[in-house]
């Protein structure tokens, strides 16, 4: 193995000690910032997202390199002018906070060359922790801000001068500092705080082991283990990548083993992990970002976003299972599974912070920044029940540092997404592009919601998922509620088609992921996760005209829409895999796929179409394979 101390010409170089050290005291600086503010007292607005900022370019800068090659946690010169820069134009902020304020509206010089230099600084570390594309996105809407004169029909408007543009960006919070980095600063870091630790005390292993003992015995077991394990970790972790990564090494080759085929096995952990993000209590960070943006408890996203979660993993379970079906596959034997309550008793303790969290958020209704750190309390109290899993410095330190790393993404998505949002309020763009999508679609609203899925899809495909929605959302939820859609439905909308970009080809970052592992085609991985996650491409649609899948209305008509909708996502799966108690013919996949459309629609004429379809194709699978069961049997009493 090479030494990377060494530099290609074969010559040892220093080694860097500085900057992993100040990588380390920078995080657990963020660190006990947030627990302060979270558990103490919040500053003010601008000041906390302003110092929230000014730490995360800080690690970027730290952590990673200028160009591709270069080598992480090794900071150069550059990187430490640019450091100093952050430094100063955050601290402009804090300690001429005062004075901005009193004379809000009339920037001086000083006001300008410092909001200059944080646009620049967030566009760098934004490419670097991100990519290429953000950064194009939010420059071309800085762009827009200057170019409208020139710019003939609905989009032209007036054009702003630089000072009124920084102006905005800068020293208000309705653009770099405004609601996604709001968020990003007061809460989600207690979020990625809390499941970085979680993760590093061995909740990982944990969920794993769970996940075996419950689903390794059936048929199919390892890939049953591996879409609730993924659901489990990617519940707690908001990472799809990461997921796959993380619980992929063990299920993929696990999967292959029992005799699911390496390309199924991989699209398997792929749609898994990637539906971590809808999957309640903690979700992802966008899920944050639309309860502020709407102006509504975190809480009521959780519950709405419990039944359209639930139907994606039954779907993939019920892939999986008629899979092993096809396949004659069985579950692992019982001697080699853990035992449930022996798992329980080792690391049970580690659900008791995310009952406290769920407890705090939907039964005693307090804010998520409180929620969160009383979780937070709880899971330092838990780790001591265990000798092995225990709090200390070191796990500390380790933990604070992956918080502080996974932080870094999010927010500097949220940054960048402020400048767009920024430009938008400025020019006026957000209500012309909401006016245009309802023109262009004629105020029909199916054409309205294709649209902005396939744009949700193509920003999902280059954007974090957080950029992705903020981007899409500001844009076009506007227009879909204009069309009638609820509010929350809207962003929703939105928020479940940016998730799923990563199982959806050509740029399946989730299928890129396992493929590494599977040792398969990332392409046919990212297809065929596209088959047997079909229902989140089906399921917003219907929740978007009839929201009592997102737990809107009385019991008694969510209780029977959720039955049909668990009934039309086992006929989608069957459709799809071709396999329910035996193989299935083409009409009979038809009418699975028909029925299974009707009854994912909330709708009792639907429902009933959809049911008797699906108990026609049902029925006629069922005699087929009985024909063909006594024709067997008739044959091996032949001579």
């Amino acid at each position: 193995m090479s030494d990377p101390a060494l530099s290609p010409s074969g010559a040892r170089r220093k080694r860097d000690f500085l900057t992993p050290l100040a990588i380390t005291a920078v995080s657990l600086i963020l660190t006990f910032f947030h627990l302060y503010t979270a558990g103490v007292s919040m500053l003010t607005a601008w000041i906390q997202r302003d110092i929230h900022l000014v730490l995360v370019l800080i690690i970027v800068f730290l952590a990673l390199p200028a160009r591709r090659g270069g080598e992480r946690n090794r900071a150069t010169i550059l990187d430490w002018v640019l450091i100093a820069l952050a430094l100063a134009s955050g601290s402009y902020i804090v300690v001429n906070y005062q004075d901005i304020v009193q004379r809000l509206g009339a920037p001086n010089t000083a006001d300008i060359v410092f909001g200059i230099i944080m646009i620049g600084l967030i566009l760098e570390a934004t490419r670097r922790a991100t990519g290429w594309v953000l950064v194009i996105i939010a420059g071309t809407f800085l762009l827009y801000n200057f170019i409208g004169p020139y710019i003939p029909g609905l989009l032209g408007h007036k054009g702003y001068s630089v000072s009124r543009v920084v102006s905005q960006m800068y020293l208000t919070t309705e653009g770099i500092f405004g609601v996604p980095l709001g968020v990003s600063a007061s809460y989600i870091f207690l979020f990625i705080f809390l499941t970085s630790m979680l993760e590093k005390l061995g909740m990982g292993d944990f969920l794993l082991k769970l996940a075996m003992a419950l689903m390794g015995r059936f048929a199919g077991g390892p890939a049953k283990t591996a879409v609730l394990a993924s659901g489990f970790m990617g519940s707690i972790s908001g990472s799809a990548v990461a997921n796959v990564v993380g619980t992929g090494t063990f299920t993929i080759p696990l999967m292959k083993r029992n005799g699911y085929q390496p390309h199924f096995a991989g699209a398997v952990e792929a749609c898994a992990s990637s539906g971590g993000q809808l999957m309640p209590p903690v979700m992802g960070a966008a899920a944050f970002i639309i309860a502020e943006f709407l102006g509504i408890p975190y809480i009521d996203v959780v519950v709405a976003a419990i039944i359209p979660a639930l139907l994606y993993y039954l779907c993939v379970l019920f892939g999986v299972h008629f899979e092993a079906c096809r396949l004659g596959l069985t579950g692992l034997p019982r001697e080699q599974l853990p035992n449930v309550w022996k798992v329980l008793r080792e690391g049970g303790h580690f659900l008791i912070p995310l009952v406290v969290l769920v407890y705090f958020l939907a039964v005693l209704q307090y804010t998520p920044i409180r929620s969160g750190f009383y979780a937070i309390i709880a899971m330092f109290i838990v780790s001591f029940f265990n000798k092995e899993t225990r709090i200390n410095w070191s796990r500390f330190k380790e933990g604070a540092v992956a918080a502080a790393q996974n932080t870094c993404t999010v927010a500097l998505a949220c940054a960048a997404a402020g400048l767009v949002i920024g430009s938008i309020n400025i020019t006026g763009a957000g209500l012309k592009i909401s006016s245009f999508i309802v023109a262009l679609s004629a105020g029909t609203l199916w054409l309205a919601l294709l649209m902005t899925a396939v744009v949700a899809l193509i920003m999902g495909m280059g954007l974090p998922t957080t950029a992705a929605y903020i981007v899409t959302g500001t844009m076009a939820a506007p227009a879909l509620i204009k069309l009638g859609v609820l509010p929350l439905a809207a962003h929703l909308f939105v928020f479940y088609f940016a998730i799923i970009s990563a199982i959806t080809p050509p740029v399946a970052l989730a299928a890129y992921a396992a493929a590494g592992i599977a040792k398969d085609d990332p392409m046919r991985i990212g297809f065929t996760a596209c088959k047997i996650g079909l229902a989140a491409f089906i399921v917003p649609f219907m929740f978007a005209y009839e929201p009592t899948l997102i737990a809107e209305g009385d019991f008694w008509h969510i209780a029977w829409a959720v039955l049909t909708a668990v009934i039309g996502v086992m006929a989608l799966a069957g459709s799809t895999i071709g396999f329910v108690v035996r193989a299935a013919s083409v009409p009979e996949r038809a009418l699975l796929l028909a029925g299974s459309l009707m009854t994912l629609h909330p709708g009792i004429y639907t429902d009933i179409i959809g049911l008797i379809l699906i108990a026609l194709a049902l029925g006629a699978n069922i005699i087929k394979g009985k024909k063909l069961v006594g024709k067997v049997s008739a044959q091996s009493f032949i001579p």
